[in-house]
This record gives C-alpha cells, sequence and structure tokens, in this order.
C-alpha cells in the first residue's frame, strides 16, 4: 500500500505479484521480506512458530515537507525536483512530472494491476521513468558551472577578460554561435570579465572560453563531477554524459556548444545538483544519500548507510570564486527571481535549446550561500506553460525559490 499515491513514486517505485519490483521496492527487497542478514534470527523464530515473516523497515532520506513543496511548486510542469543536503549527500526530495500512483501496479486482482501497466508504458511521457534521475536532457547554461570550474582549476580567474563580439565565428566552419535571443552580451562592450560572463549567461563568451581550455579539460572536469562514471546510488540512475576528449579533434566548434551545455552534453536534475553540491561544501561531492538506516520488526536498528565522499572535483578556491560569481546570477543577474529576502541565495540558469523548439528551462541553486544546507535542481521541459518564451530564470528559478523557501523557513 502507497498512502502518498503518487507523491513518492520516483522513491519507492512498486512491488508487483506481475510485473516484479522498481524503485526501493526493488533495490530494499531482500530487507522488505525480511530476508536480510539482520533479520535472520526473528525470520527464524517467525517461521518456528508458524507466524508470517516480517519484514525490515527502511528508513529514507527524503523530508516529507520538501517533497510536498516540491511536487506543490512543480505543479503540472513537466519535470523533476530534487533536493539534496550538501553536507551529507542526503537526498532530500526527488519528485517528477509525469509521475504514476504505485497502488494500482501492487493490486492482487491481475485485471487491475495488467491494465494499470499496460496504460504506464503506452504513455508517451513515459512515467514509469523518473525525470529527476533516469532520463536525460541537454543541461544548456547549468553546465557552465561545470566550464567555469573548468576555467578556474586551468589558471583563468574570475576577471580574467575576454573578447565579447556579437557572435563567436567557430573554427573549421562557416556557422556561429550566437547568444540567447541573439542578444550582445554587456552592451557590446569589447571585453567582459568571465565572472560578468557567467552572472549574464553569455553563450560567445563561454564558447570561447570552452575553445580556451580545449576539450580535454573540459571533458576531464566534467567526469570528476560524475559525468561518465557510475556515482553510487541505492536506485538505478542516469549518470551525465559528455562525449570523449578525442571526439572533438576534428569537431572543434563542439567544444564551443558543448561549453554551454548543448550539442552530445545531457544531463538530469541529480547530476546537475551534485555539481552544485560541491561547488557548496567547498570542492567535496557527497555520493547522493537516499537510505539512512534498516530497522527489524521491533524498530531496533540493523544497519546504518553512513554519508560518503564521492570526489573533490575542485578545490576550495574554487568552490569559493564559483559561489559568489553564482551569487551575482541571483543578485543582479539572470537568476533574480529566486531571491529570498533575508537569505543570501546562489544559483545558475539555464535554457537548452531542444529540437522542438522549446526550450528546456533549469535552475540550480543553494543556500544559503555562506552556510549552504540545501541544494536544488530543477528542470521544466519544453517551456512548461511558457512554450518558446520561456527561461531557466523565469520558469524554473521560482520553481527552486519555493523549495529553498520551504527548508529554510517551514
Amino acid at each position: 500500500m502507497y498512502p502518498a499515491g503518487q507523491l513518492y513514486a520516483s522513491v519507492t517505485g512498486f512491488a508487483s505479484v506481475l510485473f516484479g519490483n522498481a524503485g526501493l521496492e526493488a533495490a530494499q527487497n531482500d530487507a522488505l521480506q525480511g530476508e536480510g542478514s539482520g533479520l535472520v534470527p526473528e525470520s527464524f523464530l517467525d517461521e518456528l512458530l508458524g507466524r508470517p515473516v516480517q519484514g525490515a523497515t527502511v528508513v529514507t532520506t527524503i523530508d516529507p515537507k520538501l517533497q510536498r513543496a516540491a511536487a506543490r511548486a512543480l505543479g503540472n510542469l513537466p519535470g523533476a525536483v530534487v533536493a539534496l543536503d550538501p553536507r551529507t549527500g542526503d537526498v532530500l526530495a526527488m519528485y517528477a512530472n509525469p509521475t504514476y500512483d504505485p497502488n494500482p501496479l501492487a493490486s492482487h486482482d491481475p485485471k487491475v494491476s495488467g491494465a494499470a501497466q499496460a496504460k504506464l508504458v503506452k504513455d508517451p511521457q513515459k512515467p514509469l521513468l523518473s525525470r529527476a534521475s533516469q532520463e536525460l536532457f541537454p543541461p544548456g547554461s547549468t553546465f557552465k558551472m561545470v566550464t567555469a570550474a573548468a576555467a578556474l582549476e586551468n589558471g583563468i580567474t574570475p576577471d580574467t577578460l575576454f573578447a565579447n563580439p556579437p557572435k563567436l565565428d567557430l573554427p573549421q566552419t562557416n556557422h556561429a554561435l550566437q547568444n540567447f535571443g541573439g542578444e550582445h552580451c554587456a552592451g557590446g562592450t569589447p571585453q567582459i570579465t568571465l565572472a560578468l560572463a557567467f552572472e549574464i549567461s553569455c553563450n560567445v563568451v563561454f564558447g570561447e572560453v570552452g575553445l580556451k581550455i580545449g576539450a580535454d579539460a573540459l571533458v576531464t572536469q566534467a567526469e570528476k563531477f560524475g559525468f561518465n562514471d557510475t556515482v553510487p546510488f541505492a536506485l538505478p540512475w542516469a549518470e551525465g554524459r559528455i562525449p570523449p576528449a578525442e571526439s572533438f579533434a576534428q569537431a572543434l566548434p563542439a567544444v564551443a556548444f558543448s561549453a554551454i551545455g548543448q550539442e552530445d552534453v545531457l544531463a538530469n536534475p541529480l547530476q546537475m545538483a551534485l555539481v552544485a553540491e560541491a561547488i557548496a561544501d567547498h570542492g567535496t561531492e557527497m555520493a547522493p544519500r537516499l537510505v539512512s538506516e534498516l530497522r527489524d520488526p521491533s524498530g531496533r536498528v540493523i544497519a546504518t548507510v553512513d554519508p560518503t565522499v564521492y570526489g573533490t572535483p575542485i578545490s576550495v578556491a574554487t568552490a569559493s570564486a564559483l559561489t559568489q560569481m553564482m551569487v551575482s546570477v541571483v543578485q543582479s543577474g539572470t537568476g533574480t527571481a529566486a531571491q529570498i529576502p533575508g537569505v543570501v541565495v546562489a544559483g545558475k540558469t539555464g535554457t537548452a535549446q531542444t529540437a522542438s523548439g522549446n526550450p528546456h528551462a533549469w535552475f540550480v541553486s543553494f543556500a544559503p550561500a555562506e552556510n549552504p544546507q540545501i541544494v536544488v535542481a530543477v528542470v521544466v521541459l519544453n517551456g512548461g506553460s511558457l512554450g518558446s518564451e520561456a527561461t531557466g530564470g523565469h520558469v524554473a528559478a521560482p520553481i527552486a525559490r519555493a523549495v529553498l523557501q520551504a527548508a529554510l523557513r517551514g
């Protein structure tokens, strides 16, 4: 039974007599069935006395208040929200639209469960795959967190000046890279700093940054954050993807487009939340933790899952510089819709171009910037209700702000 219905489907999954298990129902199946090593004495006694074998309780890291806040803030928009505690990697919320009700799938009536499964499988929106962690999308300018990290780790500073043309002429081709809406960044000044280019999300400058640092540095930095890797998690999930560095040798324009989160770069809210988590935690990236402990039927803790460090993708100095750059995005750049009175919020917007012409709207953030307690990543697919007019700052940032407020102010 799933009393909250659709609210936790991305976490719990379902247990079905006909179709097997998914989510935590699959990952923790042995414990839930009473077969875990810590449950052997009680299970043996249950069998000996002819009593039904009782399973363990799986305790998750999800904060129900934040899960509800994420669901309310996302509303009916297609997309997902992930919230993490950067200090531990705890997954505080993980919600996606479309979602589904696990109860019919768990029915022992084959007609009920069969009809539910058939409907979900035929749905072109694929509700059985969580957009929070199991699907991948172009991250757009949120990937500039990775590009900026690579630049800072390779000798560039926030004050380094870059040329600011209206468009970037690309090598090996007659094509050019342009800014969102074809605008000329910073009013057309001949040069701008890396920090200002980040604040106003200037594609032309970040394409130039990508070409300057090169594919090796860009891909290496992305992989340090967990792209192209198997990042430990309680559930199967799709880590971010970026092509190998050698694939860019004969396609240098792709480096510029990858540096702004387009081309073949793909991610989901969990992956981008991990990037922000490393920045928030002074360069240390914690592995995402969804299960904190197991308890036997009497309530005794029989196993704990401690927080674990995934890696140190950036230095303390780089994390500090990126934090200040992300604060500027919210204070005076593209992410002002995420401002919370009395709280310093750090964030990065993203507006990822898609084949449909309606961009994916992203926002990745953490707060309070001086002592981060929560990271929130949001994606709204195909512009949500704004369609082709959508931007990450207008569509996704207010959703992130609502979850940040729920965490910090109740």
